[in-house]
């Protein structure tokens, strides 16, 4: 049974719940939320999406994203995606929100509010081959160099995200 994530008004209220490809598929503003981790040097951990995820297939990108189930606190649905993805949880923070909409492969539309979260890890990275097909860490200058040179292989969203951390010094 596909999960059913939550459908919101334009001032992030819950309006009710839809399957999450046929949101996409119609472009319904819905609540989702993006994970960015660091470690103690400061790297952050990017992952390249699985080929055969629904949208957004072998780009790189935040270290996890995802949508809260219906019913399902933000927070704890980030913790949640963290495990199920990269396989480590660790201490979140939400650190800014943001809404953004563009047209993706495979006919899909993201209308999404996004909350950004943020924490710290040094330990064991076990990546679900099913979300992730690799990982790395990266300094905020490389990714800067690398969004600036190669942006076509960085998922929308995260350069968005990073756009706005930033102009907002949020991380």
């Amino acid at each position: 049974m596909e999960e059913k994530i939550i459908l919101i008004s334009e001032k992030d209220e819950p309006i009710g719940a839809m399957g999450k490809l046929e949101a996409h598929e119609k472009g319904l503003l819905h609540r989702a939320f993006s994970i960015f981790v660091q470690n103690a040097k400061g790297e952050f951990l990017l992952q390249k999406r699985a080929k055969t995820k629904y949208h957004s297939g072998g780009l790189w990108t935040n270290t996890c994203c995802g949508h809260p189930r219906d019913g399902e606190e933000t927070l704890t649905a980030a913790h949640r995606r963290l495990g199920e993805e990269m396989g480590f949880d660790c201490p979140l923070e939400e650190s800014f929100v943001f809404h953004y909409t563009t047209l993706l492969d495979h006919n899909l539309k993201e209308n999404e509010i996004d909350h950004v979260f943020v924490g710290t890890f040094d330990g064991e990275i076990i990546a679900n081959p099913e979300e992730a097909d690799n990982y790395s860490w990266m300094t905020r200058e490389a990714i800067e160099q690398e969004l600036a040179t190669h942006p076509e292989k960085y998922t929308y969203w995260f350069k968005v995200a990073m756009e706005k951390a930033k102009a907002g010094g949020f991380f």
